[in-house]
């Protein structure tokens, strides 16, 4: 059994001692100043408004997601499993059994295990029962070759499947409004939240296992839990405090083909986005190709350009697994005998990752700027083996991995703790300085002048700020119009592709419908994902992707880099600061200037969440512009019913898009992701205006009558230094140790080996 002693007992890290005592610090603050400030009517509400938000106990971090992203049977459940140390914990896939939904695993500070099973809306059930419907109420006209391609079809067979799961044997063969009529057959909570706790991992795992596992359609036996499976819409599992999933790391188990539902779709699209890590899993004896891995590692490369992710790595699973006399036979590594099974798998893992980790980094390179963070990393690949990291037959628990993704894990988390304890720290130091000074009543009519002269300079740079955001995303119209040619002359054979089988229509007809039926998507835990919309606008994604992906980039400062530019825009506003201070000397101007160093610095550190947060819409206007334009023909398809109604459906599609490509569906996709820019800069620069005014209002709130002999903070405001002074010498440790990493490295290469990522 696997061992956890690098992590149990593990001493905090420095970054997470500086949030402990600044949240003690700014505690204390709060209680001191909820009578002198928040309960006197005579201070502004606005000035009341800003030190709340920077003294109120605030969330420890926004959560980092690391999204496991595979294909049914790829290992994924076993990989968390292993990782949380729960070797049986969520229910792994097998001859007749696989995860069927969105999979959550947290630990927290509760002392119990606990899952909350979140199920479809009434009303979101609803609309999936409509369409369930209309695909099975449509065979009436058909003649009996068609009826038996249906009773072939995928999408049928699974419509059928929810429909008996929910309302019993027969209901297939009931209307919409019957079905509505119908009472389901398993209990449905009114709060739509199943809730289960338990004192122990196993406890909770045997009262999960049928919710979050869909049997075979020929498994006979169904217990009351999976009577609501088609119901359930994602689960979260919250596990007591560990130190193996340290707080504030969320691991999700990602189907790797999206659902048939809109909500779950969309939710499936929404957690691709938002997780900050994506792992492509692919087991051994998938990684070397294959649709569905190259689909995923798509999928997971525009996760990058249109969401948050920051790191993608492929992990190769089941690595324990190689049948020795055909690896033998086919080896061409060297001259050295093998020993043994052990030797086998290990030099056969450690030409995976060569190989593999130059395949990624080529597709990578395609796809993202050159400067891209994922590209810095000297290994993007990971072989591990869930099943020898609890046998240990063959490999060491190292030899597994599950160790160095632990270490991965703990790495990010402590990177982003540390962004968040900068902001942190400086706001809250920023206003100490600024509650200080309300003691101070020197030269305060001077005080207008200053603040008046300063609220110019701000509109200035403000100008000057949103020509730069101009400039920045210039680049993109070229490639526009590239792709949007391109887009015109390659659509016909890319929709062709789409809509031909090799095998005829056979098994196809109803797996259209549901593709028309969804305005052009249709996505099953089977099938793989197909998107018209996708596919057509593919050409124009291609010409953008680089430079796109150059434009929300946060590395080398370039004119099309916006990050950079609003550093830029924060630097020459802080250095104005500094001017001000130098010049007055005075001790209300220096604590002045540190509180709105301090500020500027917090105000335009949060916008880039809100660009990375716009950033989703902008990338996605390109295919939702397309499939709303084909929305009427996509209607008109799905109608179609009686002889030949594949073909029918696949003419009216074709030339509904001939059409609107015609009248101008693709140069209408471009207008509309350049007025989406547009949107994003007019947002920025609305955003920087309110927030640097009510910032300039707080700190010229003196000269216009308020000063107030506030509580004795002066304690709190020293502690409050120290942290920030502490903060500093963390940072520059940080520097001088990866600089003696650096040295150590180009100095002895043989002995460095790569460095851990």
């Amino acid at each position: 059994m696997a061992e956890t002693e690098d992590f149990v007992g593990q001493e905090p890290h420095p970054d997470e001692k500086l949030e402990t005592r600044t949240r003690r610090v700014l505690s204390n603050t709060y209680q001191k100043l909820i009578q002198s400030v928040f309960l006197d009517d005579s201070i502004p509400n606005g000035v009341k408004y800003l030190m709340l938000l920077t003294l109120i106990e605030k969330p420890s971090l926004d959560a980092i997601y690391i999204g496991l992203f595979g294909s049914t049977g790829a290992g994924k459940s076993s990989l968390i499993n292993a990782i949380i140390q729960q070797a049986m914990f969520l229910p792994v896939s097998g001859e007749s059994l696989c995860t069927s939904c969105i999979v959550q695993v947290r630990s927290g500070c509760c002392e119990q295990y606990e899952a909350k099973i979140h199920l479809l809306s009434d009303q979101e059930w609803k609309e999936e029962l409509k369409t369930l419907t209309k695909l099975l109420h449509r065979t009436e006209e058909l003649g009996g070759e068609e009826v038996d391609a249906w009773d072939r079809d995928e999408v049928m067979e699974e419509a059928i499947w929810k429909l008996q799961i929910l309302y019993g044997n027969g209901a297939e063969k009931k209307n919409y409004e019957e079905l509505l009529r119908a009472k389901p057959k398993g209990k449905i909570p009114t709060s739509r939240i199943i809730t289960l706790k338990a004192e122990e991992a196993g406890e909770l795992s045997v009262k999960l296992d049928p919710y979050i596992r869909t049997k075979r359609r020929d498994w006979l036996g169904e217990s009351a839990e999976t009577q609501i499976w088609p119901l359930i819409k994602h689960v979260e599992v919250t596990l007591p405090k560990s130190e193996l999933i340290p707080e504030g790391v969320v691991l999700v188990d990602i189907p790797g083909t999206g659902d048939f539902n809109s909500k779950r779709d969309e939710m499936w699209k929404k957690t691709i986005d938002k997780c900050s890590v994506i792992w492509v899993i692919s087991d051994i004896e998938r990684v070397s190709g294959g649709r569905a891995h190259e689909d995923l590692l798509n999928e997971s490369i525009k996760a990058c350009q249109r969401g948050f992710c920051r790191d993608i790595a492929l992990v190769v699973t089941k690595t324990d697994k190689l049948y020795l006399p055909e690896y033998l036979r086919e080896r061409k590594v060297g001259n050295q005998a093998i020993q043994s099974q052990r030797e086998a798998v290990l030099e056969r893992n450690e030409m995976i990752k060569i190989q593999r980790n130059r395949i990624l980094k080529e597709k990578l390179k395609r796809k993202l700027p050159v400067d891209c963070k994922v590209l810095e990393a000297s290994n993007v690949v990971y072989t591990v083996s869930a099943q020898e990291y609890w046998q240990q037959a063959l490999l060491t628990e190292e030899e597994t991995e599950i160790p160095k993704l632990r270490e991965y894990i703990r790495k990010r988390l402590l990177d982003k703790k540390r962004r968040m304890v900068t902001k942190y720290v400086t706001e809250a130091f920023g206003l100490l300085l600024l509650t200080d000074s309300f003691s101070c009543t020197d030269n305060l009519p001077s005080e207008y002048l200053h603040m008046s002269g300063l609220r110019g300079f701000v509109e200035e740079k403000i100008q000057l700020l949103e020509k730069a955001i101009d400039r920045c995303f210039a680049p993109i119209v070229q490639p526009l119009q590239e792709g949007v040619r391109n887009a015109r002359t390659s659509y016909r054979r890319i929709l062709g592709a789409c809509l031909v089988r090799s095998r005829g229509n056979r098994g196809f007809h109803q797996t259209l419908k549901a593709v028309c039926l969804k305005n052009g998507i249709y996505a099953s835990r089977t099938l793989a994902r197909i998107d018209l919309n996708a596919a057509i606008t593919q050409p124009i994604y291609d010409q953008i992707d680089p430079v796109f992906g150059g434009i929300f980039r946060a590395g080398t400062p370039t004119n099309s880099a916006l990050i950079p530019h609003i550093d830029a825009f924060k630097h020459s506003l802080q250095e104005k600061m500094m001017e001000i201070g130098i010049r007055n000397g005075r001790k209300h101007d220096s604590y002045k200037k540190s509180f709105l160093i301090q500020e500027i610095s917090a105000i335009l550190g949060g916008l880039e969440e809100h660009i990375l947060r716009k950033k989703r819409k902008i990338y996605e206007s390109l295919t939702t512009s397309v499939q709303n334009d084909l929305k009427p023909c996509y209607e008109e398809a799905a109608q179609i019913t009686g002889k030949k109604a594949c073909e029918r459906m696949k003419d009216i599609i074709r030339r509904g898009v001939d059409r609107q490509v015609a009248e101008g569906m693709f140069e209408r996709a471009q207008e509309r992701m350049q007025h989406q820019f547009q949107q994003l800069k007019n947002g920025i620069t609305e955003k920087v205006k309110s927030s640097i005014a009510t910032m300039l209002t707080l700190a010229s709130s003196q000269g216009d009558g308020l000063y107030k002999e506030l509580a004795d903070v002066k304690s709190e405001y020293k502690e409050m230094e120290k942290l920030h002074r502490s903060l500093r010498e963390v940072a520059e440790n940080a520097v001088l140790r990866q600089g003696m990493q650096d040295f150590l490295l180009r100095m002895s290469p043989s002995k460095a080996g790569p460095p851990r990522t």
